[in-house]
């Protein structure tokens, strides 16, 4: 037989995976919690059975068995991962060859996620979680499998670790598929254009949605996908949302409904079509039936210049784009020290100042000679991220250094930056490639920066057609024609604008300026940068690498949004200045002095002044709004240090109460709301929890700890489930608002919650369940826990419960997220 290659069948028609597996098993006799990946040796003729069937309702693509097979998940088993997948793929293969009456029938490597949260927000390294998938891609390949199909993932940081590991470890097509929620919104709060411009940027051959909802629920995030995709998009809904019956698990979208319902998606331009779970052979049939004869719609590439961090994605289009400039050290004598201090918490706060003040993007630079900076960037990347859901530029001519911030950047980040000298060229654009990522390509080269446009611009052609030399499009550079200060060159800034337009008519690239360089060495250079910034975006500049505390920058670029008609009913412009007044004339005898304040406010000499409540040296008396800042923030450290001083003058409890608890809250109507993420959330909670914990040492110091302990509460993954990230989330918030708050782990039998409730007089207790096969032994547990204990409170959540469910299985609530379960356990204990 010749040599298989998915990628040769995409476009000539709509292509057809299978659908569930776990709901088949479970007519086989699945216990619910079995691990069924040893069922490839230990069962492989069940396995082969489900799979043939689905090869016999019509399916392209048959996904090997071996969604679990990881090294975390096999423990205890007595089965490596390489037996597992060497023969999962065989079943999948032999099922094809038997059934598939002469088709051609792929077969895929079927990987998900490890059941952990990545650090920061959990306790898994990223190079351990690549570890782990190098492990099951390598063991796919030497399998046989036809291509790496990444699934039912949660986290792009651990999407991007298994595609990576995929790409880096196999030569295999790579596939990615992630699960959304009723919101549209991945756990950790992505959103289908953020997870479309960084697996893009990574090179993967498809992607698209699986599992969590079903197809009804699905279509806002499908045309998502459809709108900005470049690749091939695959949809695999469930058959719908579940429920119980006579102790098993159903769905509510029955074949024929999902059949039509999805055709909807093929006619829309989807290419690829499947189920999760609860779907049967027979949906597989009804849709084949359904989509089979469509031609595939043909994919455009959109051509969008696009960055994104682990939240969303900025586009860099049609309206300017702010980038904040002020996390770099150049003549940022405090940022200066606060990179050698490790000071993180004044970095931070320069990125919260430029984020309130309406920057898209953030400038990351940490350049000085005397620090590690591969180091150092890292570091800063990924406590910047973790607070701040902005996209980042790395900005560094250190190569070692750029590879370590794009390897562990959690979306497709901006890069400052190539230029046209060979030596720089080859040394970005492979990792800009390999990484993904927008780069800024700065118009110099061997001989310098040209004085006229006209060479500008043919050092920017250079870098546009090298680029395309490593597969880099035009959408993904972005140039900067540079700006010559105008004290020093009288034609610097005509320049500047002839080559500017040059490149955006005649090369069709986006453009980016570091504007305040044009007024090097002038008075007032405030006044000189905010003209020429008005001049450059009426020139077609797309992109500004400025100081947000320049409030001359802000007025130009609100003035010209407004002028240029891209600020809908001048809403942003009357937003920002209703209200405000145009400030007085300075006094000559005081002209100098504010001179001297407006240049160093340009960004070109001191940092901004420290935000209040900084432990810095020379911080204002600190006050209960700073702890509160500090938390909502994520501030760890500046917290922790804030609560010490407050509780030498404040009653511990009256802070808990006024302070603590309130900044919480305000985190958690965020989220509830959506406009605070889960790692911005968990990240408050740390910081919430070294202020509890000053609390705590000064009170233990006068014997009233106690005091601060509340209730307790269990907290629990049914058994048979692995899965422990929602429940662990659980438990941070719960010890966070003062709770004590007993693990009992992951794979929990019903008889020792129940034990440990009646114990320890436990009065809520919390499960959770991950997988549906698992819901049983969550209802056996309320049960159990009724029958023991009718004044206990349970409450329930997890990917696969809805409020009916819980209400079937006979919980007293189902909590959708942590903030619910917060909710709850005020309402039973206060």
């Amino acid at each position: 037989m010749a040599e298989r290659n998915i990628l040769d069948a995409l476009g000539k028609r709509i292509l057809f995976f299978d659908g569930g597996m776990g709901s088949m098993l479970q007519k086989k006799g699945m216990i619910p919690g079995e691990n069924t990946d040893i069922w490839n040796i230990t069962r492989p003729d069940d396995i082969q059975d489900v799979q043939r069937q689905y090869v016999e309702a019509g399916c392209d693509i048959l996904l090997a068995n071996m969604f679990g097979a990881n090294r975390l998940k096999l423990a205890g088993t007595g089965y490596t991962v390489e037996e597992i997948v060497l023969a999962a793929v065989k079943n999948a293969r032999k099922a094809a060859e038997e059934a598939g009456n002469g088709r051609e029938i792929f077969v895929g490597a079927d990987v998900s996620s490890t059941g952990r949260l990545l650090q920061p927000l959990g306790d898994l390294p990223f190079d351990e979680a690549c570890d782990i998938y190098r492990e099951i891609v390598t063991a796919a390949e030497k399998a046989g499998a036809d291509f790496i199909h990444i699934e039912t993932m949660s986290d792009t940081l651990e999407l991007k670790a298994a595609v990576l590991t995929a790409k880096e470890y196999t030569n295999l097509p790579v596939f990615a598929t992630v699960t959304f929620d009723q919101s549209g919104k991945m756990l950790t709060g992505g959103n289908p254009e953020a997870v479309v411009a960084m697996l893009e940027g990574l090179g993967v051959d498809a992607l698209g949605t699986n599992c969590g909802l079903g197809p009804y629920q699905l279509e806002t995030v499908v045309k998502d996908l459809l709108r900005t995709a470049s690749v091939p998009v695959i949809v695999q809904p469930n058959a719908g949302l579940p429920r119980q019956e006579n102790g098993q698990t159903v769905y509510d979208v029955g074949p024929a409904d999902f059949a039509e319902k999805m055709r909807q998606f093929a006619e829309e331009g989807a290419w690829l079509l499947g189920g999760c779970c609860g779907t049967t052979p027979e949906h597989i049939r009804m849709l084949k039936e359904a989509c089979g004869e469509i031609t595939p719609k043909p994919i455009t590439d959109k051509g969008r210049t696009v960055v994104s961090s682990y939240t969303h994605a900025v586009v860099v289009a049609d309206d300017p784009i702010i980038i904040g400039e002020r996390i770099n050290p150049t003549g940022k004598s405090r940022l200066k020290q606060a990179l050698r201090d490790h000071d993180m918490d004044y970095i931070l706060q320069e990125g919260f100042s430029q984020q309130d003040k309406g920057a898209h993007i953030l400038d990351i630079n940490v350049g000085l000679p005397e620090i590690d900076e591969p180091s150092m960037i890292l570091d800063v990347v990924r406590e910047v991220q973790s607070v701040i859901d902005l996209p980042l530029q790395i900005d560094t001519a250190n190569v070692k250094a750029m590879e370590q911030a794009l390897r562990y950047y959690n979306g497709k980040a901006m890069i400052n930056s190539v230029s046209g000298k060979q030596e720089s060229m080859e040394a970005v654009f492979p990792l800009v490639k390999k990484y993904g990522g927008v780069v800024i390509g700065l118009t110099l080269d061997e001989s310098g920066i040209p004085s006229t446009a006209e060479g500008r611009f043919a050092i920017a052609e250079k870098i546009v057609n090298t680029a395309a030399s490593y597969g880099i499009a035009k959408k993904d550079i972005i140039m900067d024609v540079l700006c010559m200060t105008i004290s020093s060159d009288p034609q610097g800034a005509v320049t500047t604008l002839q080559a500017l337009k040059m490149v955006k008519e005649k090369l069709g690239v986006r453009t980016s300026l570091g504007v305040s360089n044009i007024s090097f060495g002038l008075p007032r250079r405030d006044i000189i940068n905010a003209n020429f910034y008005a001049q450059a975006l009426a020139a077609g500049l797309d992109c500004a690498i400025l100081n947000t505390n320049a409030d001359g920058m802000l007025q130009a670029y609100h003035a010209y949004r407004a002028l240029a008609g891209k600020d809908e009913n001048c809403g942003k412009f009357i937003e920002t200045y209703a209200g405000t007044t145009a400030p007085t004339a300075v006094p000559a005898a005081s002209s100098a002095g504010a001179a001297s304040a407006a240049s160093s406010a340009a960004g070109q000499g001191a940092a901004a002044p420290a935000a209040s409540g900084s432990a810095g040296a020379g911080s204002p008396a600190v006050s209960g709004s700073d702890l509160e800042r500090a938390i909502v923030k994520g501030l760890k450290e500046q917290a922790g240090h804030l609560a010490a001083e407050l509780v030498k003058t404040t009653e511990p409890l009256t802070l808990i109460n006024t302070q603590l608890v309130p900044a919480l809250d305000i985190v958690g109507k965020g989220f509830e709301a959506g406009t605070v993420f889960l790692p911005q959330l968990l990240m408050s909670a740390e910081a919430a929890k070294a202020a509890f914990e000053a609390v705590r040492s000064a009170m233990s110091r006068t014997g009233d700890a106690s005091q601060t302990k509340k209730d307790k509460i269990i907290v629990a993954t049914v058994k048979g489930d692995i899965h422990d990230i929602g429940k662990n989330i659980v438990k941070v918030l719960l010890e966070n608002y003062g709770y004590d708050v007993i693990d009992l782990g992951k794979d929990v039998a019903p008889e020792t919650i129940v034990e440990t409730a009646r114990s320890q007089n436990v009065k809520l207790v919390g499960l959770s369940a991950l997988m549906t096969t698992t819901v049983v032994n969550m209802e056996e547990t309320i049960r159990q826990l009724q029958a023991a204990l009718p004044d206990c409170r349970i409450m329930v959540g997890g990917a696969v419960l809805t409020e009916s469910y819980a209400q079937m299985i006979h919980a007293d609530r189902y909590t959708r997220d942590a903030m619910a379960s917060v909710h709850f356990a005020q309402t039973v204990l206060g």
